[in-house]
């Protein structure tokens, strides 16, 4: 395998919420503990429950939030805050909302080339219309599309518009943030095989941020499940979909749909509500959902290790 182009060590973030009058502020531990790698032409997905810390891991991803602890990489080279207005041309994001991330007063030509005018000063006016234009027909789009408006076009439209001017900074890395759940379901599979299609073309490191496993199994080449900020398990996609250890990975892919009338899954259904992020549970975070709890899962946190692939949990799930 080729060298990854960017690793996360450690990577943490805390927030500092609430306070007040005669009120303590309380730490809201986001991220808390993240490794992984990834590396050119494939794709890692980052799966969990809505304030398992997805977002935020996107946003020190692409330099918008600093880490309050660990470190990122990028081509082996620290990423620090004083280098990020360089380094955030190599790593891009596209947002879940194809329409509120487009100015709607621009036209498709001048939010194309927006990058382009604050990144590349060398480049003169033809050469970044001509690499928009060619950008436009690179996700699929016509030449007439150039001079229109982002209301002009429909939601997957809107979404390729978003992943070329990603792309005009020819970024290593590109993040994806639920990049198909405001899209239509005949929309989607489009917008996820033009994302297929330009990482072969491009040799692009993905990202890929969901909370549908569905999608996941379509795009992924490695997982992590995460749970209230830290990873519970991961491994290659294969292994973690068709022999789940953790008993979260588990309940959620049960819940996931399959064109497979014939498959008989039985459900599984947690127990009681997602713990407060300012009020994580000793041991297991998981132990008060959990139907295989001990009393060591209450008193201890596993680690996260074990074979075929590691999960954190003392008691795993059975084939």
């Amino acid at each position: 395998m080729t060298a990854p182009v960017m690793t996360a060590d450690a990577l943490q973030r805390h927030y500092q919420v609430g306070g007040g009058f005669l009120r303590k502020t309380q730490t809201l531990k986001a991220v808390a503990g993240l490794d992984f790698e990834l590396h050119p032409g494939k794709t890692l997905a980052v799966v969990g429950e809505s304030g398992c810390g997805k977002s935020t891991l996107a946003r020190m991803v692409t330099m918008i939030e600093e880490p309050t602890a660990g470190s990122l990489t990028l081509d082996g080279k620290p990423v620090r805050p004083e280098d990020w207005a360089d380094l955030r041309q190599h790593v891009q994001i596209v947002f879940q909302d194809p329409y509120g991330s487009l100015n709607p007063r621009q036209q498709i030509g001048t939010i194309l080339q927006e990058p382009l005018v604050i990144n590349r000063k060398d480049m003169s006016k033809k050469e970044r219309e001509e690499k928009a234009r060619e950008m436009l027909r690179l996700v699929g789009l016509r030449p007439e599309h150039y001079d229109r408006y982002p209301h002009m076009f429909s939601g997957g439209q809107r979404q390729r518009i978003a992943v070329a001017r990603a792309l005009m900074l020819d970024p290593k890395v590109l993040v994806l943030d639920e990049p198909v759940s405001a899209l239509d379901l005949s929309i989607q599979s489009a917008i996820l095989n033009l994302l297929v299609d330009l990482q072969e073309k491009m040799d692009l490191a993905y990202l890929f941020i969901s909370h549908d496993l569905s999608v996941v199994r379509h795009v992924a080449d490695d997982v992590i499940v995460m749970y209230l900020g830290r990873a519970v398990e991961k491994g290659p996609k294969d292994e973690v979909f068709d022999n789940p250890r953790h008993p979260y990975t588990a309940a959620l892919l049960s819940a996931t749909p399959r064109a497979d009338p014939e498959g008989g899954k039985e459900r599984i259904k947690l127990q009681g509500e997602l713990p407060s992020p300012l009020a994580i549970p000793e041991g297991c975070p998981f132990a008060p959902r959990c139907w295989k709890v001990q009393d060591v899962c209450r008193k201890e946190r596993p680690p996260l290790e074990g074979a075929p692939h590691p999960a954190a949990c003392y008691f795993p799930v059975d084939k």
